[in-house]
C-alpha cells in the first residue's frame, strides 16, 4: 500500500531544517520501502507492507521525527489510493484556472476538516470557493480576491495548526508520483 506523509512547517524561514535525504533515510530505517521526496517543503511518498491505519502511521511518524531530528513536526498521513480518489471527486474549479490560488488543506489527526472550516467562519462567498472532503479541504480564490478571503487570515490561528497545506500543483504530482 503506497502512502504520503505531509510534513507541516519544515524549512521554512530557516526554522525546523530537514534534510529531504535525511528524511528518505528515517522512512527506510523505520522498514518502509518504495520512499521518495518530492520538493523541499516535506512530502514523502512510501509504501508498507500491508494496508496501515492512517491515523497509527501518522502517530508513528511524528514520534519518530521527534526522535530523529530533535523538534517535533506535526504530519498529515493519507493513502495515495485515498488521495487520488479525492481528486477524483473535486469540483472542476479547483485546481483549473491559473489565474487563481488553489490550495488543498490536509488535516492532522484528530482534527476533522469540517471543524477546521466551522473554526474558520462563514467565507466570503463571492471570493473563495471550497470543497471538503474527507481529511482535505480544496479552497480556490482569485488573486485579485485573496486578501478578502477568511482562508487568507488563517495563518497563526487555532485552524492554522491542524493542517498542512499545499498547492494544486504538488497535491496533482504526488498522486502522479504515487501511482507510478
Amino acid at each position: 500500500m503506497k502512502y504520503i506523509a505531509l510534513l507541516r512547517g519544515i524549512n521554512v524561514g530557516g526554522k525546523n531544517r530537514v534534510s529531504m535525504k535525511e528524511l528518505q533515510k528515517c522512512f527506510l530505517d523505520a522498514g518502509f520501502t518504495g520512499v521518495q521526496t518530492y520538493i523541499n517543503s516535506g512530502n514523502v511518498l512510501f509504501e508498507a507492507e500491508i494496508e496501515s491505519d492512517e491515523k497509527t502511521l501518522q502517530e508513528d511518524w511524528q514520534t519518530m521525527i521527534r526522535n530523529s531530528f530533535g523538534f517535533p513536526v506535526a504530519v498529515a498521513v493519507i493513502s495515495v489510493q485515498n488521495l487520488s480518489q479525492a481528486l477524483r471527486q473535486v469540483p472542476e474549479w479547483w485546481g483549473k484556472d491559473p489565474q487563481e490560488k488553489h490550495n488543498a488543506l490536509f488535516t492532522i489527526f484528530p482534527a476533522t476538516a469540517k471543524e477546521v472550516i466551522a473554526e474558520i467562519g462563514e467565507l466570503h462567498s463571492e471570493a473563495e470557493k471550497v470543497y471538503c472532503s474527507e481529511g482535505i479541504i480544496f479552497w480556490s480564490t482569485s488573486i485579485q480576491h485573496y486578501s478578502k478571503t477568511k482562508f487568507s487570515k488563517i495563518v497563526g490561528t487555532k485552524p492554522y495548526q491542524k493542517v498542512t497545506i499545499r498547492n494544486a500543483n504538488t497535491t496533482k504530482k504526488l498522486v502522479l508520483l504515487g501511482t507510478q
